[in-house]
């Protein structure tokens, strides 16, 4: 295939194409928040649902020792915790793709130069 019936673009790119990249790249950061508000949700119905059984009796503290008392709210709260380390990871891949496309970008501008 010769050159002049080949599709050209302004990025020369030789390891991906830059409309994929950055693709992935807003597929990460909308994942990252869709999962984020995900385990948020199901965190704060957990926790609804805790407070509500309380409230009308179906679970009670009596005869539950300090340490158990402390680890019961806890509990509920650490599900958030694996939606906090999605987030940031995925989110941190996001950027990663960004800088490198700013990086090859860079390069190739640098070496035309």
């Amino acid at each position: 295939m010769d050159r002049s019936s080949e599709k050209r673009t302004g990025f020369l790119g030789t390891y991906y194409d830059r409309d994929v990249a950055l693709r992935m790249a807003r597929l990460a950061g909308g994942l990252a928040w869709v999962l984020l508000a995900f385990y948020a949700y199901t965190t704060f119905v957990s926790i609804g649902q805790f407070w509500f059984m309380i409230a009308s009796g179906v679970a009670s503290y009596e005869g539950v020792n300090i340490f158990d008392r402390l680890s019961i709210p806890t509990m509920q709260i650490s599900q958030l915790a694996p939606g906090l380390v999605y987030f940031s990871m995925l989110k941190v891949a996001q950027q990663v793709l960004l800088i490198l496309l700013d990086v090859e970008d860079n390069s190739r501008r640098a070496a035309r130069k």
